[in-house]
């Protein structure tokens, strides 16, 4: 899970967020079940854009918003993956200054 602020506008931009859920699902090898959800909501300071994306392994969930820009990200699964290249992309796409992660894991 991260916490991530201080981002770009790139927040606002469901376009962008669907190259970074593509490449995100593509990088940690994930399967993709069926399109992601990119839909935008809310108002004032709850005002952004959620995104969905089910997985094979479970789900990724991310909520954007527009003002302060920021983000909070969920990979939630099952399956293993390397952590840092969530955190890459994030920065990559985003511009996030701030990055607090939080790690759970399962156990079977």
């Amino acid at each position: 899970m991260l916490d991530c602020s201080g981002c770009n506008d790139n927040v606002k931009n469901p376009d962008v967020i669907k190259l970074f859920n593509d490449e995100l699902v593509e990088r940690i090898e994930m399967v993709p079940y069926g399109a992601p959800q990119i839909i935008r909501f809310g108002e004032g300071y709850l005002a952004g854009i959620t995104l969905m994306q089910l997985i094979e392994t479970s789900n990724i969930n991310c909520h954007f918003c527009d003002d302060p820009a920021s983000m909070y990200l969920d990979v939630f699964s099952c399956k293993e993956y390397d952590d840092q290249i969530v955190i890459e992309l994030v920065k990559r796409y985003f511009g996030a200054k701030n990055v607090r992660a939080s790690y759970l894991t399962r156990q079977a």
